[in-house]
C-alpha cells in the first residue's frame, strides 16, 4: 500500500504534467508521433474547397453529383517508456534528482500518450529488469505508471543499459515509439540501441546534472560512486584536480555524442534545474518537420494509401 506522501507525489505529478500537456504538448505530441497510415472512412458530397483529387469518380457518376472520399488517420500508437533507476540517477545538485527529472518527463509523455488514446508501457531497469508494465490504454493505467515512476524501489544499484535495450527488443516485437531515459553512463549500449532503432521509433533522453561536468571549489570533499559505493577524498581547491575532473567529464560526453552520431540519432539533452519542455518540444518539432504535417482526423484525400 502506498504511503500518503507517495499518493501526494503522484497527484502532484499528475497535476503538473497534465497542465503542461494541456498548455504546450496537446497538438505537438500528435504532430510528432504519426499514425501508421490512412484508413478509408466514408464518401460524402463534394464541398467547395475540397481537393478535386479526392473525388470518387465512380460514385459521382452513379449518383450524378460529385462525391469525395474521406480518410482518417490510423492513429493508435504504442509508447514504451524505458527508465533507468540505477543509483547514478539518485544524484542532483539543483533542487531535483536526476531520477525525479526522468520521472517527470516520463509522466508527461505518458499523459500525452493517454490524451491521444495511445497505449503506454513502462520498463524500469538497473543492472536488471526491475519491472515491465505491458502497454495499455486508459487513465487508471497511466496512474499506475505514474505510481511506479515515483514510488518503485529498485533492487539493483548498478546499470545494465545494454541488457535493458536487449529486453525491449525481445518483448516489443511490433513497432512502437520507445523513449529511453538514462544518463547513458557506461559502455556497450551503442549496438543494442542501433538494433532497437531499426524496428522502432526511438527517442533517447539523456539526463544529467551540472555538477557532473565541473566541481565546485569547496576544499577537501569526499566523492562516492553511487553504484559501487567506492569513496575517495579529493581536494576541490586544487585547480589541477578540477581541470582533470572537467576533462574526464568532457571526454565522457564526447564519447556519448559520437555513439549517437554513429547511430544517426539525435538525443534529447535535459538537465536538473532546467526546464525540460523546450528541448522536448524542439525534438517534436524536428520530427514533425522530417515527417511533414499530419493529416487531420477527418481528411479528404486521394484514393491511395
Amino acid at each position: 500500500m502506498l504511503s500518503p506522501e507517495s499518493l501526494k507525489n503522484i497527484r502532484r505529478l499528475q497535476i503538473r504534467t497534465s497542465r503542461r500537456v494541456s498548455e504546450a504538448l496537446a497538438g505537438q505530441y500528435r504532430s510528432a508521433f504519426r499514425g501508421r497510415g490512412m484508413e478509408f472512412e466514408e464518401v460524402r458530397p463534394y464541398l467547395i474547397g475540397d481537393d478535386v483529387r479526392s473525388i470518387d469518380w465512380n460514385v459521382s457518376a452513379r449518383v450524378g453529383d460529385p462525391h469525395v472520399k474521406i480518410f482518417r488517420e490510423e492513429r493508435e500508437l504504442t509508447v514504451i517508456l524505458a527508465v533507468d533507476l540505477s543509483a547514478s540517477l539518485a544524484f542532483g545538485t539543483q533542487g531535483k534528482l536526476k531520477r525525479e527529472l526522468a520521472a517527470e518527463i516520463a509522466g508527461t509523455l505518458a499523459f500525452s500518450a493517454t490524451r491521444s488514446n495511445d497505449k503506454v508501457g513502462l520498463l524500469l531497469f538497473t543492472d536488471r529488469i526491475e519491472r515491465f508494465v505491458p502497454p495499455k490504454k486508459g487513465a487508471r493505467h497511466v496512474l499506475r505508471i505514474a505510481r511506479d515512476l515515483l514510488a518503485f524501489e529498485p533492487t539493483g544499484r548498478a546499470t545494465d543499459l545494454p541488457g535493458a535495450l536487449d529486453e525491449l527488443n525481445r518483448v516489443q516485437r511490433r513497432h512502437a515509439v520507445i523513449c529511453v531515459l538514462s544518463d547513458f553512463d557506461g559502455i556497450g549500449w551503442e549496438r543494442p540501441l542501433a538494433l532497437l532503432k531499426r524496428r522502432h521509433d526511438l527517442i533517447p533522453i539523456v539526463v544529467s546534472d551540472r555538477a557532473e561536468r565541473a566541481l565546485p571549489n569547496v576544499g577537501l570533499a569526499m566523492l562516492e560512486d553511487l553504484e559501487t559505493g567506492e569513496r575517495r577524498v579529493i581536494d576541490t581547491g586544487s585547480r589541477a584536480v578540477r581541470a582533470a575532473y572537467a576533462a574526464r567529464a568532457s571526454e565522457r560526453a564526447a564519447a556519448i555524442d559520437r555513439a549517437f552520431r554513429r547511430i544517426r540519432i539525435e538525443p534529447v539533452l535535459v538537465e536538473t534545474g532546467e526546464d525540460f519542455l523546450p528541448p522536448l518540444l524542439a525534438c517534436f518539432r524536428k520530427r514533425e518537420g522530417r515527417h511533414g504535417s499530419v493529416p487531420s482526423r477527418a481528411h479528404a484525400g486521394g484514393g491511395t494509401r
